[in-house]
């Protein structure tokens, strides 16, 4: 009989009886209720937040709205990101910053394959379909040859390996050589970048689809009557398409976290070296993981175009994946419900939140600030601290939001050096070693009871006993008993 055990984790099983003789611990298992709970806690609160605040600031509806949408679209984005480096940096220990280049990998094989054959630079005119499983495969493919050679490599060096090839290949995009393959110009389009995708973007393919085009109707039509701009609403459009991705990440992830070949990958984490011993081929368990990773990152870069016209190599900078280190941090690594909460977290409250801000101050104090900060002191010396609050809040936002990256780093740094939920990190064991499981004599603790004065009481009765059936063994009596009689014969 299965029964939940009332001291542990909600998903998390116990079983009694005789077949559970040899189950000494609680099989180890997802915590889907609680981890959505509270994904599904935290984006609520953030945007009942950002609402009222909104709202009440007179930023109107409409330019709320479209804040909550780009929210959740950059947080869709740094989740996809997350967890894809998750797989490599919270799992499998493998320190991969060249994220961005292998999301660039999957961005420009999508863009060629699908961009017209006609345009300049021409294109191979295949589905946007094929073209986003074309980038997800050139993206792993790119990984697989990276890794190979490098299987021995190990942490900061490794680090340095991928950065290294990230940038190169942010330079041959962007280099003149590959403007044009044989005779026609199929290419990357050199600096100048080249069209994203054969329609304006994604959103309006999508909305000629049947039952996507269909339920995108019905939003435009309840947008237009709360007074919602139908524009907003084609890029929330969108957005959703970009969280059922999310779903779909966080489901494959988490099951392969939990697989066999998941504990293997946090096996070498912990310590390769003991995992290689044990006769785990930790080489092949590297290669693996390391080119699934990289083909969701091609994949993220796909997703990311979709929303744009155009594509050049400055929109793969390092920085990009400096964003993606950032949201996991922040959420944990090692967690795949802390990559989601640290997406979501680091795209509401640091990459948004200084452009929500300049919207209130745009909307409340005008725009008429000064644009340098010699005028910004100029006017706070004369008494006037208007101008200095509209200089860094309207005229600087953007450089805020590296002032508060830094800030939201030294916190948690100090606070909580391990992120949100990396305190939650899985352990390789495929059961909990530090749980105390049941035997086959009816569910009574093995060692131990439930809390550690039961454990102390268990002892001492244990102790009692023992010295119980020590004097036992010294009484005649109960060894003539014992012997069935064979003293008296």
């Amino acid at each position: 009989m299965s029964e939940t055990d009332p001291d542990g984790d909600p998903e998390t099983e116990t079983t009694d009886g005789p077949d559970s003789a040899d189950d000494s611990s609680a099989m180890i298992r997802p915590k889907w209720r609680e981890d959505l709970l509270l994904i599904a806690k935290i984006v609520l609160a953030t945007y009942v937040g950002f609402f009222v605040v909104g709202i009440l600031s007179g930023a109107g509806i409409n330019s709320t709205v479209g804040t909550l949408q780009s929210i959740t679209f950059w947080a869709a984005l740094f989740a996809l990101g997350a967890l894809a480096l998750n797989l490599h940096w919270g799992y499998t220990g493998m320190f991969n910053i060249g994220v961005a280049g292998f999301m660039a990998i999957g961005a420009y094989t999508m863009s060629i394959a699908i961009a017209s054959p006609d345009g300049s630079p021409a294109g191979f005119g295949l589905p946007i379909p094929v073209g986003i499983i074309l980038g997800m495969i050139a993206a792993g493919i790119a990984g697989l040859v990276l890794v190979i050679p490098t299987l021995r490599v190990r942490a900061d060096y490794f680090a340095i390996v991928t950065l290294g090839f990230s940038e190169i290949v942010r330079l041959s995009v962007q280099s003149r050589s590959l403007r044009r393959i044989g005779d026609t110009e199929y290419g990357t389009g050199g600096g100048q970048g080249i069209r994203a995708t054969p329609v304006d973007s994604v959103i309006p393919w999508l909305f000629d689809q049947p039952v996507i085009g269909d339920v995108g109707n019905v939003f435009l039509e309840i947008g237009a009557a709360i007074g919602i701009a139908s524009s907003v609403l084609m890029r929330g459009m969108y957005t959703g398409v970009l969280i059922l991705f999310v779903i779909a990440f966080y489901i494959l992830l988490t099951r392969i976290a939990y697989s066999p070949f998941g504990r293997v990958l946090k096996a070498i984490r912990d310590d390769e070296l003991a995992a290689k011993s044990l006769g785990k081929r930790t080489d092949r368990a590297k290669i693996v993981a390391f080119a699934v990773g990289c083909a969701l990152m091609g994949l993220v870069g796909t997703l990311w175009m979709g929303s744009r016209t155009h594509i050049s190599p400055d929109s793969f900078m390092p920085l990009i994946t400096f964003y993606v280190f950032v949201a996991l941090i922040v959420g944990g690594s090692g967690s795949n419900t802390g990559s989601v909460i640290g997406g979501f977290a680091f795209a509401a409250f640091i990459f948004e939140g200084p452009r929500f801000v300049r919207t209130i101050v745009r909307e409340n104090l005008g725009t008429d600030f000064p644009r340098t900060a010699y005028g910004a002191f100029a006017e706070l010396g004369g008494g006037d601290p208007t101008a200095m609050i509209g200089y860094v809040l309207y005229q600087q936002a953007d450089e805020v939001r590296y002032i508060l990256l830094g800030v939201v780093l030294i916190v948690i740094m100090i606070k909580r050096p391990d992120g949100l939920l990396g305190h939650r990190k899985e352990i390789s064991a495929g059961v909990d070693l530090t749980r105390r499981g049941a035997v086959a004599d009816g569910g009574r603790p093995a060692v131990g009871g439930d809390t550690d004065a039961a454990a102390a009481d268990d002892r001492q009765s244990n102790t009692g006993d023992d010295n119980d059936s020590q004097m036992e063994t010294n009484d005649p009596d109960t060894t003539t008993a014992e012997n069935g009689g064979k003293d008296h014969e």
